[in-house]
This record gives C-alpha cells, sequence and structure tokens, in this order.
C-alpha cells in the first residue's frame, strides 16, 4: 500500500525518482537516458513523443511505468480507421430514461498509450489537442476536466514507413519532448536475448514491477519541481536559445514560445532529479534537443546535404555562451 507524502524534500523526492528509475530499468534495458527523459515530462506534466522502427521497446517503456505507478492507465491503437469518438468518447441516446449519457473513450484517463499515432488521419490525430492543452474532454458541448495527473504517451514509427501519416503541426507543438530510439548496443542486445529466450518472456516481466508511486506523490514531485530556483541568466539563456531557430540558417519554422516554457520546465525537473534545488546551464542544455527537434522545419537544401534537427541544435547551442551561475 503507497502512502501520500504530504511534502517531499529534494532529497526523499529524489531516492524516490531513482528507485523508480531502477525499477523501471530492469526489464528496459540499455534505455537509461530515455526513461530519465519520459519521466522528466511526467513531472513537469507534460506530454511525450516516442519515435522508433518497430521493436525497439517503445510500448514496453509506457507499459513498465504505467504498472510501476499506481494510477490508472488505458491504451489506444491508432490506425486508419479509428474515430476521434473512439479515444474522447461520446453520447448515446438511453432509451429507458429518455436522455443522452455520456460514454467516457480511453482518453479518461491518467496515462494515455497512443500507440502508433501516426498510422490515423489527421482529424483523428487532432482529437488529441485540446485534452493536451487543457486537461479536459468535450462532448456534444459539456466538458469533463480529468483527473491529475494526466499524460499522453504516443509512439511513432518514422514518416518514411509504409501507412503513416505526419502529425499536424499544432499537435507536435503540444508535445513537450519527442525522443528517437535506436538500436541498443551490442552487450545490452545480448543481454534482452537471454532475458527473451532462458525465460518465458521478457515483457512479462513488466508485470512483477512494484507500484512505487501513487497520483499524490506525482503530485508532490510536481510542486516541488516548480520551486526549483532560476537565475535570471538562466530565463534569458533559454529564450536566447529558442529565438535563434527562429533566424538560423537551415530553419525555415523555429521554436515557439512553448519552447522557452518547455525548456525551463523540463530543466527545473531534470536539477532536481540530480538532487539540487537550483537550474545550471548544462540543466537547458541537456534538454534542448529533445524539446526542439519536433518544433523545427529545416529547408529543403538544408535536408538534401543530410542535416539534421540535431546537429542543427547542436551548431546552435555552440554559438550561444552560456551564462556563468
Amino acid at each position: 500500500m503507497i502512502e501520500a507524502t504530504p511534502e517531499l524534500t529534494i532529497e526523499e523526492a529524489f531516492n524516490q525518482v531513482t528507485e523508480l528509475k531502477s525499477s523501471i530499468a530492469s526489464v528496459l534495458i540499455g534505455q537509461d537516458t530515455i526513461i530519465e527523459n519520459v519521466l522528466t515530462v511526467l513531472f513537469s506534466g507534460g506530454h511525450i513523443l516516442l519515435e522508433g522502427v518497430p521493436g525497439l521497446g517503445k510500448t514496453l517503456l509506457v507499459r513498465a511505468l504505467a504498472q510501476s505507478l499506481s494510477v490508472n492507465f488505458s491504451r489506444v491503437q491508432f490506425t486508419p480507421d479509428l474515430m476521434p469518438s473512439d479515444v474522447l468518447g461520446h453520447s448515446l441516446y438511453d432509451l429507458k430514461t429518455g436522455e443522452f449519457i455520456i460514454k467516457k473513450g480511453p482518453a479518461h484517463t491518467n496515462l494515455l498509450l497512443a500507440d502508433e499515432i501516426n498510422r490515423a488521419p489527421a482529424k483523428t490525430q487532432s482529437a488529441l489537442l485540446e485534452v493536451m492543452q487543457e486537461q479536459q474532454i468535450t462532448i456534444d458541448g459539456e466538458s469533463q476536466l480529468l483527473s491529475s495527473p494526466f499524460m499522453v504517451l504516443a509512439t511513432q514509427n518514422p514518416l518514411d514507413q509504409e501507412g503513416t501519416y505526419p502529425l499536424p503541426e499544432a499537435e507536435l507543438d503540444r508535445f513537450m519532448m519527442k525522443i528517437n530510439l535506436d538500436y541498443p548496443l551490442k552487450n545490452d542486445e545480448i543481454t534482452l536475448l537471454k532475458l527473451n529466450t532462458e525465460q518465458r518472456s521478457h515483457e512479462l516481466n513488466t508485470n512483477n514491477l512494484p507500484q512505487l508511486m501513487n497520483a499524490d506523490i506525482i503530485e508532490n514531485i510536481k510542486i516541488l519541481a516548480t520551486k526549483t530556483i532560476v537565475d535570471e541568466q538562466i530565463y534569458h539563456y533559454a529564450v536566447d536559445i529558442v529565438t535563434k531557430t527562429r533566424n538560423w540558417h537551415g530553419i525555415i519554422h523555429g521554436a515557439g514560445v512553448r519552447a522557452s516554457i518547455n525548456l525551463i520546465k523540463a530543466a527545473k525537473v531534470t536539477a532536481l532529479m540530480n538532487g539540487r534545488d537550483f537550474v545550471v546551464p548544462d540543466d537547458i542544455k541537456v534538454v534542448a534537443k529533445n524539446v526542439l527537434r519536433h518544433r523545427l522545419i529545416l529547408s529543403a537544401d538544408v535536408e538534401l546535404e543530410g542535416i539534421t534537427q540535431d546537429q542543427t541544435i547542436d551548431d546552435l547551442l555552440k554559438s550561444i555562451e552560456a551564462p556563468r551561475v
């Protein structure tokens, strides 16, 4: 039985988050950085987009997180024929009462796995816009607030895969981070081979993960993160980075204000997860690629040269002097 902690100290929060990371890492081999990124978004109150070819453990990661938290979890498999009402819910006419009743969809939850979100057309993808931004769902003019925490964890395959649709820019901007998953290192892959061939099934191990946090603890950590000290120079540094994306060579569409906000939010949680109550410039650098990569549109000439968003962000960061705080 998990007991809520009325008020956490920095040390208590650090210890609890570290335990949570270690627990998830026990089934998600070699993806420690990815786990940290997902937890950063969770404690920032944001949403995350996970991209990678099939078989890299995107769904396993979300299942492990859901099993480790004592909160509600729903999964939606996005397909070309999925309708917005299949995600949000819809109204039904009750013959007995003569009234319309609301049938809630899977989005009425705490953790929502939108699996292969780019398999569905834009109309269905956009159904998540209101719920991601406002944490509420409107059906037939009636709005219902969702309980906190609420987090969308969307997975997608690279856009060159057959049967995929690009996400609308407005929806991409609602995701705090976009994480690219890559193939595991050789030793990690060998470990995975052993786990999946010497035991019944490695993925079944997620069912044995202990529930380490409930909604109250998550909220306490989120509140504690907001109190992390940010020097005035750090605010300027974050805005300088985002502003530079709007006039950088090779970028035809830069990041908006939401990127600046998310840089600071993510940096605060990063500091907390490292046991600090203050943000340093490296906290901004650590989260910059994940916060910015899906918000930048590169010119055709730059893409033909093989230059990626990540390379562009690296060059951009090198051009801006970090503050000394």
